[in-house]
């Protein structure tokens, strides 16, 4: 397809780049960004610098915050000696939303993918072996997507924290199906999950 415009073809490139949006979709949105008001696509450009300028990881979870610290760290309502370990902010949002857990969360920021070229080094897995050292921590939930590669990860994680017997380590109860995202899963199903999660087994 031929696109007149320099302009153009350069939005329509830069949002073919966001994961699920193809070439013909791309063109669909910038072209309907062309009929918005100025002050309207300036408002949408602003958000999106002030996404990349100022959003943050939480220093001690890795979820998306503002400062130093995201809000259920910080929170005093919380179960801090829990802490539910998860790939990814999506994960979080999940989990959240389902109003059944009230610990804190630990995002690896990925799971461990050979294929990928993804391995442990890459992931936030020695600031939680720290956060397990540092002590206080009574349980690990392993809450991480059934699939080989969640399972692998998990596996990881469970000899990297094993020798703590003080710390319990348990899983999600297979509420989940295999193979599927965790943030794709219904609330009521991972709201079960969470409440009927068991130990971890290797």
């Amino acid at each position: 397809m031929d696109i007149p415009s320099h302009d153009l073809e350069r939005a329509v490139g830069q949002f073919a780049l966001l994961p699920g949006i193809g070439r013909k979709t791309a063109m669909r949105l910038v072209l309907h960004l062309l009929k918005w008001e100025r002050k309207d696509v300036d408002a949408f450009a602003d958000s999106l610098h002030e996404l990349a300028a100022n959003v943050r990881y939480c220093k001690t979870c890795h979820n998306i915050c503002d400062g130093e610290e995201c809000q259920i760290c910080v929170s005093a309502k919380r179960d801090h000696a829990t802490i539910c370990v998860v790939e990814s902010v999506q994960d979080v949002m999940a989990i959240e939303a389902t109003q059944q857990y009230n610990g804190v969360y630990h995002v690896l920021g990925g799971i461990i993918s050979p294929m990928d070229g993804i391995g442990p080094q890459d992931l936030e897995i020695e600031s939680l072996v720290a956060r397990v050292k540092a002590g206080g921590v009574a349980e690990i939930i392993l809450a991480l997507s059934p699939t080989m590669e969640g399972d692998t990860t998990s596996f990881y994680i469970f000899r990297k924290i094993a020798d703590h017997t003080e710390v319990a380590i348990t899983t999600l109860a297979r509420g989940v199906a295999q193979n599927d995202q965790l943030h794709y899963t219904d609330e009521l199903t991972l709201g079960r999950s969470i409440l009927d999660r068991k130990p971890f087994k290797s």
